[in-house]
């Protein structure tokens, strides 16, 4: 059988196709960090383990699906299939890149149209919970919190003959490393960057701020100040119906203060951000969120998103008056900080440089950028 590429691999999940896994990583790793979906299976069974015999572990696996085997990187999935083959299991293959290419895919779902007849795409990281976009006017684009793999929308951008001429991060990431700079470079067009997250960032940059329109086309994408995940954090207005939270808001959740070490400091602006800025808006706006934490925060094709209206109702981190209350509830339920934060802030600020595997390296596990 031919191998399971990542990229259907999402499909057969977005299509609510049963998929069987098994993980042959360390259980460690595999309880941290692994597929979910909701017609996912999975079963952990460590490849040393299968090098110690497979009989048993034949036993567990299921005779009436296809079994998929999943490791860290695509080789010890191989060798995990070699074994099982031999004992006997026919239909069996592995999922391509294992984890690492699982972390790394991006599915691009268009979500609505400007009001000049473009189009916004949310490109949906599954493996780590990121959301960024594409927003696009009369042939000119502008993408919002790019993950490192800026040949991804590159492409896209190439395949449909358009332009890109506006580049932004609405924070300075700490969970994924940022290609913003290189798709500006690449693509000479301007970065924009909130100014008061400039923490001695090494780089140049227009500063992304309450008054300052970017336009691509027939298109205005108005900056709205809303500190408290960090305190730059901006989210974007776009046509009057559009509002991308960056990581203060999401569909089930809130964005955690901490993860510059200022907690205490910054909860106030998250709560004056979520329980004041935001409700001075129009309750039509669509949300878009920059994250997910969970696969039921998904729609039916797999996109992210909700009205604001909606949020306000059905978000009960939305709904707790009293302000004691609030910092608790935060402050209790801080998740652990994602794997080489501090040193992928530093390379998001242009004082590190880690080569591409590095990289990957920094970006192994889950999403933590919610409260829990």
């Amino acid at each position: 059988m031919k191998p399971l590429t990542v990229k259907e691999l999402v499909q057969k999940i977005l299509n609510k196709e049963e998929v069987f896994l098994l993980d042959v990583r360390k259980l460690d790793d595999y309880e941290d960090w692994s597929v979910d979906g909701e017609t996912v299976r999975s079963m952990n069974i460590p490849y040393n383990e299968l090098e110690n015999g497979v009989e048993d572990v034949k036993l567990k696996l299921p005779t009436d699906k296809i079994i998929y085997v999943m490791c860290a990187k695509g080789v010890s999935s191989q060798k995990a299939v070699s074994l099982l083959k031999e004992a006997g299991i026919d239909q069996i293959t592995y999922v391509e890149g294992g984890m690492t290419a699982w972390s790394e895919h991006l599915e691009p779902i268009q979500i609505g149209e400007t009001k000049s007849g473009g189009s916004i795409h949310q490109f949906v990281r599954i493996g780590k919970g990121c959301l960024s976009y594409l927003i696009e006017s009369n042939g000119e684009v502008a993408i919002i919190d790019s993950n490192r793999m800026a040949d991804v929308y590159e492409d896209f951008v190439r395949h449909n003959g358009w332009t890109i001429k506006v580049v932004v991060d609405t924070h300075l990431h700490a969970d994924h490393i940022s290609g913003g700079r290189q798709l500006a470079e690449d693509s000479n067009a301007e970065y924009w960057f909130p100014s008061k997250d400039d923490e001695g960032v090494q780089f140049d940059y227009q500063p992304l701020e309450d008054g300052n329109i970017l336009k691509i086309g027939d298109t205005e994408i108005k900056p709205i100040y809303t500190p408290g995940h960090t305190i730059g954090s901006t989210s974007l207005i776009v046509d009057d119906d559009y509002l991308l939270t960056g990581d203060i808001l999401f569909v089930d959740s809130i964005g955690r203060p901490d993860l510059a070490g200022k907690a205490k400091d910054w909860v106030g602006d998250l709560r004056n951000t979520l329980y004041e800025r935001y409700k001075r808006l129009s309750d039509d706006l669509t949300v878009l969120p920059s994250h997910f934490g969970e696969m039921d925060e998904m729609n039916e094709d797999g996109s992210v998103h909700s009205q604001l209206s909606t949020l306000y109702k059905e978000n009960e981190r939305l709904n707790i008056e009293d302000p004691d209350k609030f910092n608790h509830m935060v402050s209790d339920n801080l998740p652990p900080q994602p794997n080489s934060h501090e040193q992928i802030r530093k390379t998001n600020m242009g004082q590190k440089s880690p080569d591409p595997e590095e990289q990957q390296e920094m970006e192994v596990g889950p999403n933590r950028c919610a409260i829990s």
